[in-house]
């Protein structure tokens, strides 16, 4: 099958690189930076560059852009779909990417499908991608009551090909809204905690702890930004929450409570041990 790739950054160059690497589909790439088309080409990550022109020669075409690129993108070139062809996109909101892509296609007679690849790395670009970015990652697809079951299928054999450990289905509202909580959140709250002014006066003075907390902090603000307003609503309802629970310790410690601070701990950790059960992580 002829598969375009649209943006070569790190998903869109992982995902050229792993179904090269597992597969026999003849990758073609739309990138606007003549510089990383070069270098796909040179890895063999992709058999050929193309123009959207050619989109039409493809059954399955892989948007990987940001969200408002992803519906920018759909909308201007639509008529360059093949009927009957698959869309799919990759970012990670999909209420606002679904809701104006699948109508668009829906009267052409092109299948718009959403999905998001659970991975990725706090580097971004090409020079990341790599074929064993997806290996035992989640893979979400969330399909319209109307999509068809074969380019499901079509598209779930594809995430199993490419090293995905498991494929979840979801409603596009479903994954906004865990996803504010499992990603989006926790960005946030990283990118907060880095501002303290003693972020420079803890030199040897770190471990894990601070490690774990601190790494998604580096991001790429023009993309996170843009997922984030995407996802206003349910990002907002999480942040909300973390400012509340953040008050009780304040105002426990404040008051000099220890026996609050202690209550307000020991339910986090049985919280934390409760997920761990029900992930199946045991305990660590």
């Amino acid at each position: 099958m002829n598969i375009a790739v649209v943006g070569l950054g790190l998903i869109g160059g992982s995902i050229c690189k792993a179904l090269k690497a597992n597969t026999f589909h003849h990758i073609m790439g739309i990138d606007t930076d003549k510089e990383t088309v070069a270098k796909a080409l040179d890895m063999g990550a992709i058999d050929e560059e193309i123009t959207v022109d050619r989109l039409g020669e493809a059954g399955l075409t892989i948007v990987a852009l940001y969200p408002v690129a992803i519906v920018d993108f759909v909308k201007e070139h639509a008529d360059k779909f093949r009927k009957g062809s698959i869309v799919m996109d990759i970012c990670g909101v999909k209420g606002y990417v679904v809701r104006n892509c699948t109508p668009v296609l829906d009267e052409r007679g092109v299948i718009f499908i959403g999905t998001h690849p659970m991975a990725g790395t706090e580097h971004s670009g090409f020079d990341y991608a790599s074929a064993e970015l997806f290996r035992k990652a989640s893979f979400i697809i969330t399909p319209s009551e109307n999509t068809p079951q074969i380019a499901i299928d079509l598209v779930s054999t594809l995430a199993g090909s490419m090293g995905f450990g498991q494929v979840v289905t979801a409603t596009p509202e479903q994954h906004d809204s865990n996803i504010a909580y499992t990603s989006q959140l926790a960005h946030i709250v990283s990118n907060a905690y880095v501002k303290s002014p003693s972020l420079f006066r803890a030199d040897g003075f770190s471990a894990g702890s601070f490690l774990d907390l601190t790494r998604v902090a580096y991001l790429n603000e023009v993309m996170w930004s843009g997922l984030f307003m995407c996802n206003k609503e349910a990002l907002l309802f999480e942040i909300n929450t973390v400012i509340e629970k953040l008050t009780e310790y304040r105002d426990a410690m404040n008051d000099d409570n220890i026996d609050r601070l202690r209550e307000l701990l020991k339910v986090g950790r049985e919280r934390k041990e409760k997920s761990m059960e029900f992930y199946g992580q045991g305990k660590k």
